[in-house]
């Protein structure tokens, strides 16, 4: 017996309970619409048009999803590594600290560009 066989068998369970929640959905959601649904939404505020060009965002939009990205990725190397911390050799954990120490860049970074201050 192949090894994949129970991999494919829940990817295929996957898929076909996917299906049935997506048609479920269909037929049992609500069928009513109204004008105000289809409406974009501004955090309670109608709408402004938007400048000729497309309009600019401020840089403090462009900081906070970079703090979201070191954010994220800070987490997705750190998790395994503080799992399997007492398996690892000297060269593994020197590089961690590097990048820590990188990570503490971008952060430097974030503070003197204003990103951790929230108005």
């Amino acid at each position: 017996m192949s090894p994949y066989i129970p991999i494919l068998g829940v990817l295929f369970f996957s898929a076909a309970l996917l299906g049935v929640m997506i048609l479920l959905s269909l037929v049992v959601g609500p069928k009513r619409y109204n004008k105000s649904k289809y409406m974009p939404y501004e955090c309670g505020i109608d709408p402004t048009p938007k400048a000729a060009g497309g309009g600019r965002f401020p840089v403090k939009y462009y900081i906070t999803a970079m703090m979201f990205l070191v954010f994220d990725i800070e987490i997705a190397f750190l998790y395994p590594w503080a799992v399997a911390f007492d398996q690892l050799s000297m060269f593994t954990i020197l590089t961690m600290i590097v990048f820590l120490l990188l990570l503490c860049i971008a952060y430097y970074y974030e503070y003197r560009r204003g990103g951790m201050e929230w108005d």
